[in-house]
């Protein structure tokens, strides 16, 4: 029996598409919003806005405390040791630069940045920008056959001259958990820094970044069901002492004068100007919507879907899966058709997919291709979506062929 789901009346956005003929398969890009998210950005909207942390007055005292309790909400949901370890930025991409900026200070000519061969650009580029400013050498770690990295070229390739480790959680192109405990204890055991970068991995799951043991760990909220434009950096206590400030602005200063400034420690002095102050919120109420969950009956229903989705690919002539996908998407390439032709011919059936190169282009210059179709799924999503997804793909190929 295909998987229905429960969690689809929750979203308007999902109703409004399918009412329009759209079946919605893009969530690895941005997720749909729940109607308490909705509700959370409309209520403080509608109830007199302030700036947060500057004002003593009403509006701004009631601001501020509804953004501080998205910080404990989003503490407690990554466990962190303390709500001072949570940095609001404006998501994923800002988050890694931020560190990569943050950490030039400590990293020294031929130091070594070992990234692997799945990164999303967001977790190459300042990477690899801060290697040339800084003449370091940048590492890549090659994967196995699965898509996962390849731990016995792993523990060859760390090695006292690394500095940084830094990894994804969940590929989003190859859609499999990455071997954390192994990657970050070989990092630990030559005193380097690990980042994860888990925009992928955050929504899929509670994640205990104590036991983790990552220095830092970067998601976006347009992926946890939350609004855009605002994500979390945690950082270890310890680790977030070491940064260097990169944006400079109101509200992150101790004391300052013409000719000099002192700086708030994090979260504030890295949080400088006025931050999105109803995103942070109504990323709380996404927050609050999670926890509320059976997170049991939601994994079971995202891998009966997935599964039903990598079955239908399989049995089709001539379509070739991307590794071996674990959970939440899965890509694919079709013999003789360019992914944008077969993309085209969904989008005009009313599915939405990605095609192209997903922000990965190297990983795909590896695999030989210049591009994929990728089908990701949310809880939103159940089997009659991947029935029409099916039947658009059989005209679709029918056509192309």
């Amino acid at each position: 029996m295909s998987p229905i789901s429960p969690w689809r009346a929750d979203f308007p956005g999902i109703l409004a598409l399918e009412a329009e003929g759209q079946t919605y398969l893009d969530s690895a890009a941005t997720a749909q919003k729940p109607q308490a998210v909705l509700d959370a950005l409309l209520g403080y909207l509608a109830s007199g806005v302030a700036n947060v942390h500057r004002a003593q007055h009403l509006p701004g005292e009631r601001a501020t405390r509804a953004f501080e309790a998205a910080r404990s909400k989003a503490a407690q949901w990554l466990n962190a040791a303390s709500t001072e370890e949570i940095i609001f930025t404006r998501g994923s991409t800002e988050s890694l630069n931020l560190l990569a900026y943050g950490l030039e200070h400590l990293l020294q000519p031929g130091e070594q940045i070992v990234i692997s061969a799945l990164e999303h650009h967001a977790n190459l580029l300042p990477w690899q920008q801060l290697a040339k400013r800084r003449n370091l050498e940048l590492l890549v770690l090659p994967l196995d056959h699965t898509g996962s990295i390849d731990m016995q070229q792993a523990a060859r390739l760390i090695g006292p001259r690394t500095r940084l480790l830094a990894v994804s959680q969940l590929s989003n192109v190859l859609g499999r958990w990455q071997p954390l405990a192994e990657l970050l204890a070989l990092a630990r055991a030559q005193g380097a820094f690990s980042v994860v970068d888990g925009a992928q991995g955050a929504v899929h799951g509670r994640h205990d970044l104590q036991a983790l043991g990552c220095d830092f760990y970067v998601c976006s909220s347009h992926k946890l069901y939350g609004p855009d434009g605002v994500g979390l950096l945690y950082g270890r206590r310890e680790a977030l002492g070491k940064l260097q400030h990169w944006q400079f602005g109101g509200e992150m200063v101790l004391d300052a004068d013409y000719q000099s400034a002192r700086y708030r420690p994090a979260p504030l002095g890295f949080e400088a100007g006025t931050p999105a102050v109803s995103a942070v919120i109504a990323l709380g109420a996404a927050l609050d919507w999670l926890n509320g969950l059976d997170h049991t009956a939601v994994a079971r229903h995202e891998a009966a879907l997935h599964a039903e989705l990598l079955a239908g690919l399989q049995s089709r002539n001539g379509v070739r899966l991307l590794g071996k996908p674990q959970l939440a998407l899965a890509s694919f390439c079709v013999d003789g058709v360019h992914n944008a032709d077969l993309a085209h011919l969904l989008s005009e059936q009313g599915i939405a997919v990605r095609a192209g190169h997903h922000c990965a282009m190297p990983l795909m210059k590896s695999l030989g291709l210049s591009g994929a179709i990728r089908v990701s799924l949310g809880m939103y999503n159940d089997g009659d979506d991947l029935r029409r997804f099916f039947s658009a793909l059989d005209n679709a190929l029918d056509l192309l062929r």
